[in-house]
């Protein structure tokens, strides 16, 4: 299994659709591997394809605790077929808005449908962190983030503290290299 790179704000892959995808390979099984592997590193709780630069339908979530066993899910062209009528606000946050949180409004439960990575069809009702985190990563390949549910002040001034926090630590790093090189 190899990390992936983790696209951020505000590359534009991250405001594209997504592929259906219309065959499961190994290489896809891979893929989906090295997403979740990249998942527990960053670390998070949910990571989509168009976040490494893929435009596929598909995503990985596992919201289980630190003293949990681990409960992956890896969903494929995943498709939220219904909804119940309570709304919850929750602060969200993405691994390609590094360090940045926001309040969102979202479903309390979802269901939603897709192909696990054997192309078995899968239904799932989820409530809680899973649905909002489901809600969430589904957006990513509509080309939806997270902070596109706010105010385009509060939109831009996060984007911009993600380049500016991107631009401290390139120029940081740049330094540390040549201090190495001495």
């Amino acid at each position: 299994m190899a990390l992936l790179k983790i696209l951020e704000v505000p590359h534009p892959l991250l405001k594209k659709k997504s592929e259906k995808i219309e065959v499961i390979t190994d290489e896809l099984r891979k893929t989906l591997n090295d997403m979740l592997e990249t998942m527990y590193a960053a670390p998070g709780v949910g990571l989509a394809a168009p976040q490494i630069g893929l435009l596929k339908r598909m995503v990985v979530i596992d919201v289980s605790r630190e003293n949990e066993p681990k409960k992956p899910y890896k969903m494929i062209n995943p498709v939220i077929i219904d909804h119940g009528e309570n709304l919850v606000v929750h602060d969200e946050g993405c691994l390609s808005v590094p360090e940045q949180y926001a309040p969102v409004e979202r479903f309390e439960t979802v269901t939603v449908e897709y192909l696990d990575e054997n192309s078995k069809k899968q239904v799932l009702h989820a409530d809680g962190l899973l649905s909002i985190c489901i809600q969430h990563e589904l957006e990513h390949l509509e080309g939806i983030l997270f902070i596109d549910h706010l105010s385009k002040i509060k939109k831009d001034m996060i984007i911009r503290r993600v380049e500016k926090e991107r631009r401290w630590k390139n120029s940081h790093q740049d330094k540390s290299n040549h201090q190495e090189e001495e």
